[in-house]
């Protein structure tokens, strides 16, 4: 089986992979940075689709089509606003779990995700994107029957080079 994860820097709506992850709130219904982007870019049909959903708990994924996306599904996770508490980093790696286990159970082998709880909630860029890479690498072990490549998307230089040097430690 195939497993593999990289690091870009881009525009996370534009990748052509399986599934692009939304770094949602808890509404779905659309927000600000990624959330708002990929919104805006997926059209109405994806609020309509969240609006049904009733919202996601922090920790938790939730899947929806794809729309206008270049992604065939969009898996919304809700990560933690950062307090420097116990449970941010469990809440964040549950991010990843919950949205990979998603993946698994509808057939996605490529998969994209953004830099969850670092932007507006505050999550230090480093700690998130160390955490994010064990998980996957978790991940990987514990499901080494499945095929999937993760890639990290960055939104600019300073997140690329934290989540690069997370990936190649």
């Amino acid at each position: 089986m195939s497993q593999y994860l990289k690091v870009i820097e881009g525009d996370i709506t534009e990748l052509t992979v399986d599934a692009i992850v939304n770094a949602a709130n808890t509404s779905l219904l659309g927000g600000g940075g990624v959330d708002g982007a990929i919104h805006r870019k997926a059209g109405p049909g994806l609020n309509e689709e969240c609006r049904k959903l009733h919202g996601c708990e922090v920790g938790e994924a939730k899947i929806t089509k794809g729309y206008n996306l270049e992604a065939k599904y969009v898996i919304h996770t809700v990560g933690p606003v950062y307090h420097g508490l116990k449970r941010d980093p469990i809440l964040l790696a549950n991010c990843y779990r919950n949205s990979l286990n998603l993946a698994k159970e509808n057939d996605i082998h490529t998969i994209a995700f953004p830099a969850i709880s670092c932007g507006v909630y505050g999550y230090p860029a480093d700690k998130a994107s160390a955490l994010a890479v064990k998980t996957i690498r978790e991940w990987f072990k514990e499901n080494s029957d499945y095929s999937i490549d993760v890639t990290l998307c960055a939104y600019g230089s300073d997140m690329f080079r934290k989540m690069n040097e997370a990936v190649n430690k």
